[in-house]
């Protein structure tokens, strides 16, 4: 069951009628245990190209491919049964043209299942946008900070202050327009964040952003404290599973050195035998 406690999985269309009304509880996911463990909280599930950095040890998301987004796609397929499952579309895949778009786009829905796909920008993605919704792909836009476009804004840096506000509600204005069904707002002054929710017809899914929007999301790899390599500022750990697991292997390291394990609950038989015997 999802979140909302619906007996079906959600659509895109459910979401999109949630604006204005209880928040969105998205998170992404990447395999199908961590899957199963979200779906039954969230209503939105992304596979994100975060992926590459979380599970893949990249510097940032510019080296996913579509095989990849497409393997990890099929993984959290798996686990869920009541969330609305978004797959990113990874640089390089969309940007040459909607028909580039719409061929990537359908591929990736055939193959992992997806209800949706999540495209970066706002105007300049916005007649993509246009194209695939037309054509029976919903879309969920992504706007502020954009990690993809990372190289061109210099670094991770926040977006949408002073007058590059106009740049971002522009962009989210595109967005909704050209028929997306929900919008991520990322890493942009709170203000700002609150005034986009309040004039786009789309819900907003805040990350870094303000608590008016209408939904969150993180990576969960962040908020379980399971990546270490950085800490965004906007992150709120809700549990350190990553010491937990570090203490745990340590002590299963010194157990095994120490010939404390295996005891003799983790092994078959308690008597010592000789190899006839045994045979």
């Amino acid at each position: 069951m999802s979140a909302t406690g619906g007996s079906r999985a959600l659509t895109p269309p459910d979401i999109a009628a949630r604006k204005g009304k209880a928040p969105l509880v998205c998170l992404t996911a990447y395999t199908t245990p961590v899957a199963k463990l979200v779906d039954g909280h969230c209503d939105v599930v992304l596979v994100g190209d975060s992926v590459g950095m979380v599970l893949h040890g990249m510097p940032s998301t510019l080296g996913v491919t579509l095989e990849m987004m497409i393997l990890h796609g099929k993984a959290v397929r798996r686990g869920l049964h009541g969330a609305l499952m978004i797959v990113d579309m990874p640089f390089g895949s969309y940007e040459e043209s909607p028909t580039q778009a719409f061929r990537n786009a359908a591929l990736v829905m055939a193959e992992t299942g997806a209800a949706a796909v999540k495209l970066e920008g706002g105007e300049c993605v916005a007649e993509t946008i246009r194209f695939l919704t037309a054509r029976g792909i919903p879309v969920m836009g992504h706007v502020g900070l954009t990690p993809q476009a990372v190289n061109a804004f210099g670094g991770y840096r926040i977006q949408g202050r002073g007058e590059d506000a106009e740049r971002i509600l522009r962009d989210a204005t595109a967005v909704a327009e050209a028929g997306a069904f929900a919008v991520v707002l990322e890493k942009i002054p709170e203000a700002l964040a609150r005034l986009i929710t309040e004039q786009v017809t789309i819900p907003t899914i805040g990350i870094g952003a303000s608590s008016a929007c209408d939904g969150q999301i993180l990576v969960v790899d962040d908020m379980l404290g399971l990546f270490g390599a950085f800490r965004p500022s906007f992150v709120k750990r809700y549990a350190e599973l990553g010491s937990a697991a570090d203490a745990a292997i340590a002590a299963y390291a010194s157990e095994v050195r120490e010939r404390r394990f295996p005891a003799l609950d983790h092994v078959f038989g308690d008597e010592p035998r000789t190899v006839s015997e045994v045979i």
